[in-house]
């Protein structure tokens, strides 16, 4: 019985999450370019990267809470050339050994025109699927150099707060959404 109440009360807490996540195009595109600018503070060579990058899909805020079923869920929109191009959401649900509750910011750096292309004309892109992805998270963000970097997508996870057993780009979907 004790089960079923914190299952309950964990899928409770990640539908009202998602659903407080609804935000306007403005509220989007403000905290988009926060957490850009964040990131550029945090990771000299990822500021290098995003530079030679086709497009950049940020998250500034993704949700995840999970007590063995888990999910997560955020908001963000894909930059070209620093403008807002197409809103996105990202969701992804697991079972397993899992417990708590974190929320994190992401930016997808699409290094090749192939790999954007593949991006903009799925119907739902799978992170992790189909194609090399390179997944760099926080404390490692300050030691990785731009010198061997061969992906042609490279994720930084980056402003973790709260505490979540695993975090990965696996499960993850990425869909448009209409603002």
């Amino acid at each position: 019985m004790k089960f079923k109440s914190v299952l309950a009360i964990c899928l409770l807490m990640l539908a009202f999450t998602s659903v407080s996540f609804a935000a306007s195009k403005e509220e989007i595109d403000a905290k988009v370019h926060e957490a850009l600018d964040n990131f550029y503070k945090t990771s000299a060579a990822g500021k290098q990267l995003s530079e030679k990058a086709h497009a950049i899909l940020v998250f500034p805020s993704i949700v995840k809470a999970g007590f063995i079923v888990g999910g997560e869920y955020g908001e963000g929109a894909l930059l070209t050339n620093g403008n807002t191009e197409a809103y996105y959401n990202i969701i992804s649900a697991s079972f397993g050994y899992q417990l708590g509750a974190q929320m994190h910011s992401q930016v997808v750096l699409f290094m090749t025109q192939e790999a954007l292309e593949r991006f903009r004309y799925s119907n739902g892109w799978d992170a992790g699927f189909g194609g090399s992805i390179a997944v760099v998270t926080a404390g490692a963000s300050k030691e990785f150099t731009i010198d061997n970097v061969q992906e042609p997508v490279i994720a930084f996870i980056f402003s973790e707060k709260g505490l979540m057993g695993n975090l990965s780009l696996e499960g993850s979907k990425v869909s448009k959404i209409n603002k």
